[in-house]
């Protein structure tokens, strides 16, 4: 996190906070998660299914010898799925968990973007005509040279998730 003082018209000055996000692609439609919670971000390697579990669930993954969940950003924003490419990769994050040990979950992503700093006071919430989707998974939207990003509720979009991989893993 930065701080950046920026100067009114007035002549007074306040400190807007900016933080570091990785943007990325999902159906040319970029979203974007705090920097500080990327671990890694890998190719797309072969994940062993979890049988019944949630469609947006791909499977797991061995990670240095971690089983990491893996899920379908696509699916899990209930934006049509397509084939994969040479740029779909799979940002591996990290989230403090209340019960001590963090959760490491991989998502599935077309294209990685880039790195943005986004001061707190340029987010906007997400418009309520957005649905249930934007409500329940976006923190808000912001725009970021020239194009709007969507900021994802890391802990809402995967906690559920997560949670429903490693009880059916187990």
């Amino acid at each position: 996190m930065s701080d950046e003082t920026t100067a009114r018209p007035d002549g007074s000055t306040f400190t807007a906070t900016a933080e570091q996000y990785l943007t990325f692609a999902l159906d040319r439609e970029l979203f974007a998660i705090p920097i500080l919670a990327v671990q890694e971000i890998r190719g797309l390697e072969a994940v062993s299914r979890i049988p019944r579990s949630p469609d947006y669930v791909l499977g797991v993954m061995n990670l240095r010898g971690a089983v990491v969940p893996v899920i379908d950003l696509r699916a899990r924003l209930s934006i049509e799925r397509c084939e994969r490419t040479p740029t779909t990769v799979v940002i591996v994050v990290r989230l403090a968990s209340g019960a001590g040990a963090d959760r490491v979950v991989g998502c599935m992503v077309d294209a990685v973007s880039d790195v943005a700093h986004i001061a707190d006071s340029s987010v906007r919430p997400p418009p309520e005509a957005c649905g249930r989707v934007a409500g329940q998974f976006l923190k808000g939207i912001v725009e970021v040279d020239g194009r709007l990003v969507l900021l994802v509720d890391l802990p809402r979009l995967i906690g559920d998730a997560a949670r429903k991989a490693e009880q059916d893993a187990a």
